[in-house]
């Protein structure tokens, strides 16, 4: 599991990281409001700790925008303790409140709290030639994609934003992200492609998997590899 701290205080920064660090989770650092964002957008993250307190653009600013493209998990960490301070962090999305001085096992601990409650632990194995997600197997080694013991028959593109975007599960792709990243930077042609490709890729999917891991809009921003059920 992967968690972006922001804090700009670096040495409570470095505290929080050694502690998840302990925990066995990945960790990011932040220490402003924009890099937060930054990273976020960039990376993706399974869980963000965020100070309310920060240069460029405060917690709150963050948590809203980020509110608008994604669910993750954000526990809001702050020394302001007045009740409204921490209403206003769960009105905007924050999924909990920590006011400073706090206990890092307190924070690690509302961070299983979290994890159990919205069961957002990501069944995803990875190593450096396969990605695997309950049925769906990637191949990358043989650049090859299977549902169960089926081999789906998928171009060449298909598979390069498959693999890209089931590395990093819940990670949001904007098409620009997607375009220069399988098409290269120097492509000219429609934006949309992207959506061509995407739209074509699912329909391949879904023969075979009716509830599992798919490929899933974001209103306004892009995409995202998700578990998710048809019914």
């Amino acid at each position: 599991m992967k968690i972006l701290i922001v804090d700009d205080n670096r040495d409570i920064n470095d505290v929080l990281v050694k502690y998840c660090k302990n925990q066995g989770y990945s960790t990011m650092s932040a220490y402003d409001g924009k890099e937060a964002i930054e990273i976020y957008e960039k990376d993706g993250a399974d869980i963000i700790l965020l100070d309310v307190m920060l240069p460029e653009i405060d917690g709150f600013e963050v948590c809203r925008r980020i509110r608008k493209y994604s669910n993750v998990p954000i526990i809001m960490v702050t020394a302001k303790g007045e009740d409204m301070d921490r209403i206003m962090g769960l009105d905007i999305g924050a999924d909990d409140y920590i006011v400073k001085p706090f206990s890092p096992a307190e924070v690690m601990a509302r961070i299983r709290a979290i994890m159990r409650r919205i069961g957002r632990e990501i069944e995803v194995e990875t190593n450096e030639n396969t990605i695997k997600c309950g049925n769906l197997t990637i191949d990358i080694e043989k650049f090859s994609v299977y549902i169960n013991e089926d081999e789906l028959s998928l171009t060449k593109k298909e598979k390069e934003l498959l693999i890209m975007i089931a590395s990093s599960p819940q990670k949001v792709f904007t098409r620009d992200n997607l375009l220069d990243s399988i098409w290269g930077i120097d492509y000219y042609g429609d934006i949309r492609t992207v959506d061509t490709h995407i739209k074509r890729l699912r329909a391949k999917i879904e023969k075979y998997e009716k509830k599992g891991w798919d490929i899933t809009t974001v209103r306004g921003v892009g995409y995202k590899f998700e578990k998710i059920s048809r019914i």
